[in-house]
């Protein structure tokens, strides 16, 4: 998703949970896993060109991290790589089809459900071998981002590209609005993974509030 919008999810999902010194670290280190030195190399960042498994070590590698930084004096650590996880988490579901995929399995209901009955974590879909990403087809997907070279990017580029999967931002229609609320709830998950995991005392420092 494009960076502002992984700003606005995170702080939105999180702002009750963190102080505001901690929540400012967190959305910086989500912020910057979208710098270009971040994209080049780095697919399982990103759940790009089907680096699925990638991702998913990924995400617990950095939950690992977040483990082993509170248990440390530090814990600045622990907050950068749990905005990493986060930013990671979120794409998933503007990288993959895993929203088209939530939506057939609803195709039959009427009316269908609506974006904030999005399940980010369906245990039939979550790690099914339907599971895709968009892949990255160079130049083309690279002018996908430049604005008046949208059209033609777009008309050359294969359906399984990311440039015709991307959910990033409205601008892809209607089921931004699922993939969008699919990674909020996603987001407080993965903190209540951790709260689930560690100590009061290590929640106590990871959160950065006062009991």
């Amino acid at each position: 998703m494009l960076i502002p919008i992984h700003e606005e999810m995170t702080r939105e999902a999180l702002s009750t949970f963190f102080s505001p010194r901690a929540l400012e670290v967190i959305v910086a280190a989500n912020r910057k896993q979208d710098a270009l030195s971040m994209q080049i190399g780095h697919d399982e960042y990103h759940f790009d060109n089907n680096a699925i498994e990638a991702g998913y070590r990924y995400i617990n590698e950095q939950r690992g991290f977040v483990i082993a930084s509170l248990l440390s004096p530090g814990v600045l650590s622990a907050w950068v790589a749990f905005g990493r996880l986060l930013h990671t988490a979120q794409d998933f579901y503007a990288h993959t089809n895993y929203i088209p995929l939530w939506l057939d399995a609803h195709a039959h209901e009427v009316p269908p459900p609506a974006p904030p009955e999005v399940d980010p974590v369906h245990k039939d879909l979550i790690k099914s071998p339907k599971i895709r990403s968009g892949k990255i087809y160079l130049p083309m997907d690279a002018l996908y981002f430049v604005p008046f070279l949208r059209k033609i990017s777009l008309a050359l580029l294969p359906h399984d590209s990311h440039g015709k999967m991307n959910l990033d931002s409205p601008k892809q229609g209607p089921r931004f609005e699922y993939a969008r609320a699919a990674a909020v709830k996603r987001t407080v998950y993965e903190f209540e993974i951790l709260e689930k995991i560690l100590t009061p005392e290590m929640i106590a420092k990871f959160t950065d509030l006062q009991p």
